[in-house]
């Protein structure tokens, strides 16, 4: 994005507000599988029947773009997400966690996390398939209102459905991150200090 001088602009924008706006096209489901069902979304794997929480205390990341796609089960269900892609990205205190109801036992919380005391987490091609997104970012360079299929500046095959809403920014630089989703793809994924526990109950990141 560029002034009427010409010169390059910083947007700053509150993350809830830019989620909710984001992906205006995901209500049209059906347009959406019928793209999925000529190949034009492609799915890399069933999702599980289960979403999971990531918290972040920030994430600062080279070549952003965000569009609205789909991901499928072994059922065949679709699931509307919000697509977030990342071509090389850094995140400091990294929380995921899946909670999981038993019979007989109850509730089962599987909590992993990194990138504490100084280490951050490294990722190339980073993509989060999410339902919900929140916490606070700004963008270097942003363009809103991009057509998905025309995505040049996240990882490589990150591109959407034509015609469908699309933003992209040279860089992404995101604060106190929440997201609920089915999935996460990564190129290269290095958990410095990596922790994993089970916890009776549930014990989330959020």
């Amino acid at each position: 994005m560029k002034d009427a001088q010409g010169g390059h602009v910083t947007g700053r924008v509150r993350w809830r507000k830019f989620a909710a706006l984001a992906v205006p096209g995901l209500a049209v489901t059906g347009a959406l599988a019928v793209a999925l069902a000529n190949g034009a979304l492609a799915a890399s794997f069933a999702v599980s029947g289960q979403q999971f929480k990531v918290s972040a205390d920030s994430l600062e990341g080279d070549g952003f773009v965000q569009y609205g796609s789909v991901d499928t089960n072994v059922r065949g269900e679709l699931l509307p997400v919000a697509v977030t892609g990342v071509k090389k990205a850094e995140i400091s205190n990294l929380c995921q966690s899946v909670l999981t109801t038993l019979p007989v036992i109850g509730d089962i919380s599987l909590k992993l996390s990194a990138g504490s005391g100084g280490k951050r987490v490294e990722a190339t091609d980073l993509l989060l398939d999410a339902t919900y997104l929140a916490g606070d970012a700004s963008f270097n360079n942003i363009e809103i209102g991009r057509d998905a299929s025309t995505l040049d500046k996240g990882p490589a095959k990150a591109r959407g459905m034509q015609d469908m809403f699309a933003q992209q920014a040279d860089d992404v630089r995101m604060t106190g991150m929440k997201q609920t989703a089915w999935a996460t793809t990564a190129g290269t994924f290095r958990l410095s200090g990596l922790s994993m526990k089970i916890h009776k109950g549930r014990t989330e990141c959020f």
